[in-house]
């Protein structure tokens, strides 16, 4: 059988990793697919780059739109990122009757309820398995494993660069700064790494995510996302001493009235084996009310880890080619007339415990003010420190943590502790997970 024939639109580092380990795996990969899989086309801005990776064995050209149009191409693979030229490119190759592959999540998570409702009206496939976690399997374990499950809950490491800042700042006790610029210097964080840093990129593929665990569409402007920028490595020490170590998570929760859609810097109990992903790995836990948890871990960037995904994606392309579009994987696991609008709960309305720190003046009663106004908002506490005052100082930190609230309790409680005399500055306040 005639190998199907693939058209890359850019081929820097994701695309570069594509074309070698297709090159390298050609013939387990055709053992897998049924059919051998070729890219016969690359567009690139940069054509003499492009022409150095390729060499002879695929035609280089410097406009996209030369790939789409070509009739041999079946599959158009997208890897140039973003939400402009990138949206036009996958919408031009499903209306000319290309299924897609992409590993684009800011692209899915803004227009993906469109693109999918393109591609399903034309009857192709936009496959995206790269889009979240890098290599790691996690849409196929949420879209077919497990597909007997009701997903109760999804939390997730799933941005490498603000696990390593994080990783660095416990291991090293440096500020948030000065960790970032050794991110830089080791190639881990970009030049500008606002994406990453302040919670967005994490927030695109939670939301991919929450659409497929839950069946619910794309509602990336209604997630909130909070980044690790402001987050103090004495904090990061007080958890360590309380037994919780601080990652960036991206949680989807299933409640009653809503789903909530949130990433932020979170405390988690450093017994739990998402608390010990280091370094620039990732890993997202998944909690199904029939298998329980399942936690999914591995290199989540990287030409070759992001490479893999997308070639998985390329072989269930290939081995669905040919068959009938109604008897296909949805793209968001559920029919598309099951997709149901369930709203994104406000994070006034979340529900979680809490790390709050407070600088306080040395003196006595301090500590029952302080306790009198949680109790007021009906919020509990679990464990507390009170630091000795070092010597000379008039001030300490009092380090609590409490039981499950709604967080505009919480924010309540605090406005009324911020207004006591005796409490210097801001309270702090970090959100807790147990998972």
């Amino acid at each position: 059988m005639k190998p199907i024939q693939v058209g890359l639109l850019g081929i820097g580092t994701v695309g570069s990793g594509v074309f070698n380990v297709l090159s390298r795996n050609q013939e387990e990969i055709r053992r897998r697919a049924g059919r051998g899989i070729e890219i016969a086309c690359v567009a690139d801005l940069d054509t003499a780059r492009a022409r150095a990776i390729v060499g002879e064995n695929a035609r280089v050209v410097g406009d996209a739109r030369e790939v789409i149009a070509n009739p041999e191409i079946d599959i158009v693979v997208e890897l140039i990122g973003g939400y402009g030229i990138a949206k036009q490119l996958v919408l031009e190759a499903i209306a000319a009757g290309k299924h897609v592959v992409t590993a684009n999540k800011a692209l899915l998570a803004v227009h993906g309820t469109e693109i999918f409702k393109a591609a399903a009206e034309k009857g192709v496939v936009v496959a995206y398995e790269a889009a979240v976690a890098g290599g790691i399997p996690i849409i196929k374990a949420l879209r077919e494993g497990l597909a007997a499950n009701q997903i109760q809950w999804v939390a997730g490491i799933i941005n490498g660069t603000t696990n390593f800042i994080l990783s660095e700042m416990r291991d090293k006790g440096l500020p948030f700064a000065e960790v970032l610029k050794e991110a830089q210097a080791l190639g881990y964080a970009e030049a500008d790494p606002t994406f990453d840093v302040e919670g967005v990129d994490a927030a695109h593929k939670a939301t991919i995510m929450s659409a497929i665990a839950f069946g619910i569409p794309k509602q990336f402007d209604k997630a909130y996302i909070e980044g690790i920028s402001k987050l103090d490595s004495v904090d990061i020490g007080y958890a360590e001493q309380l037994g919780y170590r601080i990652k960036l998570l991206g949680i989807a929760r299933r409640r009653e009235n809503g789903v909530e859609l949130r990433v932020h810097p979170t405390l988690i109990p450093e017994k739990r084996l998402i608390a010990n992903v280091e370094g620039a790995m990732n890993a997202v836990l998944v909690q199904g009310d029939a298998v329980g948890a399942t936690l999914y871990y591995g290199k989540g960037a990287g030409a070759e880890p992001t490479a893999s995904a997308v070639i998985a994606d390329l072989v269930d392309v290939t081995r669905l080619h040919t068959s009938d579009p109604e008897h296909r994987v949805p793209h968001l696991a559920f029919q598309p007339d099951q997709v149901h609008d369930v709203p994104v709960l406000p994070i006034e309305e979340v529900v979680t415990s809490y790390y709050l720190r407070m600088r306080v003046e040395d003196k006595p009663g301090v500590l029952a003010d302080i306790t009198r106004i949680l109790a007021d908002s009906s919020i509990s506490i679990e464990a507390l420190i009170q630091k000795e005052a070092a010597e000379g100082e008039a001030h300490t930190d009092i380090i609590m943590l409490t039981h499950q609230t709604a967080e505009k309790n919480a924010n309540a409680a605090i406005a009324r502790i911020e207004a006591l005399p005796v409490v210097q500055g801001k309270v702090v306040k970090l959100r807790m997970e147990t998972l």
